[in-house]
């Protein structure tokens, strides 16, 4: 008997593009019943815990938004969350860059510290923009 390793064969294209598509198609999915089910209207989506104690959190208007922009409307959608607004843009195009690896099989080596870096960045600007958001002077940016 020899001892033989079972090496996996790599993926296929086909089990590689599973998380992109299930990712787009949730994605495109929620963005439809947004279209549908106007979160304007008050209770449309349920209630937001946070904005019930009188607090807006970062994704407070984030529903509208996402309705406003389905029906072109980008004012509005940037007074309902104007950081989901601005952050859209990197988000499809971080989602089009996985999605285009994935399907070429071109594994990206992390620069950790980059990652780490950008992340601390987005969080730290969320928390800046959470914070003005709530005071007198930031109302303007209030959902």
């Amino acid at each position: 008997m020899s001892d033989q390793l079972a090496v996996a064969s790599p993926p296929t294209r086909r089990q590689r593009m599973v998380a992109p598509a299930l990712t787009i198609g949730g994605l495109a999915a929620a963005t439809a019943a947004l279209h549908l089910r106007d979160p304007h209207e008050s209770g449309s989506w349920g209630f937001c815990p946070t904005a019930a104690v009188g607090f807006a959190c970062p994704g407070c208007g984030g529903l509208r938004a996402v309705n406003d922009l389905t029906h072109l409307d980008l004012a509005a959608a940037a007074s309902s969350n104007l950081a989901l607004v601005v952050a859209l843009p990197f988000i499809v195009a971080a989602i089009a860059l996985w999605t285009v690896r994935r399907w070429r099989d071109d594994r990206l080596r992390a620069d950790w510290q980059l990652r780490q870096r950008v992340a601390f960045a987005g969080l730290g600007l969320l928390a800046v923009f959470t914070v003005l958001r709530n005071l007198p002077v930031g109302t303007w940016l209030a959902p």
